[in-house]
């Protein structure tokens, strides 16, 4: 890297950039904000593969965030650093080390259910990775209905006949690029782990079933979430007749037609409190996904390499499963049989709910469970049976301290909420004003923080000063998992039961929640 008047220079493929200089924690770092990795998907290229971007003469500012992907305000606890809103969006950060060589990568991927989401959000900044040693990169990828439409023609456009996914082939292209460029940074391209949360999770579980990602990357990091049922991916003939309903209903009689609308109108009639619109996610295209990754990884034939993941202990809400009536064992069994039907005496039994603490224990497993937790330990479990890399399996169970201004009525978490570990381990918890952190919290970050990092920098978390985390593996009737939170130690995991019953009620009701 060179520099002029003190900012950090990097020529990449496309051209040369100037960034920012920072000191965090007692490290100078090198942050590059805006680049683009991609030509922007506009006119003829939306609802295409990514295609390289377009070399600049000069040096170009790389001082701001790009503009975050078209989307609708859907998560409040969302903040952007991101210049607005727009179609051209495929850039990426990077924070580096000043005096960087050859250190471990961290590719990370946002959550936001593939709707929602940006690679500036302040939980998910660089910086403090960085500080530990790890050149970190965090990416957009095209959402919603600009990222996964899928009709027979654009299937019929393709060389692969392949239709959607447009944004999981952001994140590969965005891949290639940090292979071709980010020895630049002082990264080691040998030695990347993919990381994300939720959609992100999901993103990373995908990629590594994917042939288009095959050996860009070394390592992977799961944060609550995978492409396996109930978030299973839809088969592509059924991903193309909902993107004809929606072409119709819209009034566009063309491929031509829908490229021409307007990007603002498109994410307009993309909205269901608009109109009746299908939840654009990933299919199996032929092309990105020939098969769902549970069948990949039931083969054996995913990117075999080691994987760090897991869940929180209040993915959802006890409520999501009571349907607003309160936590006593008669509400708890009627919904139960409501949602298991012949199958719900075998549930009761795995979530039992006799006394009333009993039901707000066990709806709120089964919640989370039905949401995304299921997904992430059938992901562990068939790594851990299937592969030969070594599984670190984790519950994350710290709720996060009072807000610094709640509103009226507004108690803090009872439990580790989605999302809530992202800027434990992240170290981010200082980019995050709304809640009132203790000194409590600060330790959990430093463990979480200190696993993540050993884990990027070696395959496995374990380092000085942090409590031993063994991998999975069968011990005492369950398997090993580290929690984390203000205890932290290796626990006995003995969910398999329930999760097998999970397994099986997906098989029958593959659209269930």
């Amino acid at each position: 890297m060179g520099a002029a008047h003190g900012a950090p220079r990097v020529r990449v493929d496309s051209g040369e950039i100037e960034g920012l200089r920072a000191r965090v924690d007692g490290v100078t770092l090198s942050e590059f904000r805006g680049i683009p990795f991609a030509a922007p998907p506009l006119g003829n290229l939306r609802w295409r593969p990514p295609r390289p971007a377009a070399p600049w003469e000069g040096v170009r500012e790389a001082r701001r965030f790009g503009p975050r992907c078209m989307q609708r305000p859907l998560f409040s606890d969302m903040v952007f650093r991101s210049d607005g809103i727009s179609e051209d969006c495929l850039y990426l950060n990077v924070w580096t080390p000043a005096r960087a060589a050859k250190l471990p990568v961290l590719v990370y991927f946002y959550g936001g259910g593939f709707e929602a989401g940006d690679g500036s959000e302040p939980r998910y900044d660089g910086a403090s990775l960085a500080a530990c040693g790890i050149v970190t990169v965090t990416v957009n990828y095209r959402l919603g209905v600009f990222g996964f439409l899928a009709l027979p023609a654009l299937a019929a456009e393709s060389q692969a006949h392949a239709a959607g996914n447009y944004g999981l082939l952001d994140q590969v292209a965005a891949l290639h690029w940090v292979k071709a460029n980010i020895d630049r940074f002082g990264g080691d391209p040998a030695h990347v782990t993919i990381g994300g949360e939720s959609a992100g999770s999901i993103s990373v579980n995908a990629l590594a079933t994917s042939a288009r990602a095959r050996g860009l990357f070394a390592r992977a990091i799961g944060e609550s979430g995978a492409l396996i049922a109930p978030i299973a991916p839809q088969a592509l003939a059924a991903a193309e007749r909902a993107g004809a309903v929606f072409s119709a209903r819209i009034g566009a009689k063309s491929l031509e037609a829908l490229r021409a609308l307007p990007a603002a109108a498109l994410l307009r009639a993309a909205n269901p409190a608009v109109m009746p619109a299908p939840s654009f996610a990933p299919d199996l295209d032929g092309y990105f996904l020939k098969e769902p990754p549970a069948a990949t990884f039931e083969r054996g034939a995913q990117a075999d390499v080691p994987l760090l993941l897991g869940s929180n202990s209040e993915e959802a809400s006890f409520s999501a499963i009571l349907k607003g009536g309160s936590p006593t064992p008669a509400h708890y069994r009627s919904a139960i049989l409501r949602l298991f039907g012949p199958r719900a005496g075998r549930a009761l039994a795995l979530y039992p709910g006799n006394r009333a603490s009993e039901v707000r224990r066990s709806a709120t497993a089964l919640a989370g469970d039905l949401f995304i937790a299921h997904t992430t330990w059938a992901w562990m479990d068939m790594q851990r049976r299937r592969g030969r890399a070594p599984v670190y399996f984790y519950g994350f169970d710290q709720a996060r301290p009072a807000k610094r201004h709640p509103g009226r009525g507004e108690a803090p978490d009872s439990g580790a909420v989605h999302s809530a570990e992202i800027e434990y381990a992240l170290g981010n918890l200082g980019g995050n004003a709304v809640y009132a952190w203790t000194p409590a919290d600060g330790e959990v970050s430093r463990i979480m923080e200190g696993y993540f990092a050993q884990f990027i920098k070696s395959g496995d978390p374990n380092g000085p000063g942090l409590p031993h985390w063994p991998r999975v593996r069968a011990a005492r009737g369950g398997l090993l998992r580290q929690r984390i939170g203000t205890t932290v130690g290796t626990v006995i995991d003995r969910g398999a039961a329930r999760q097998k019953f999970l397994r099986r009620y997906f098989a029958l009701n593959p659209q269930s929640p």
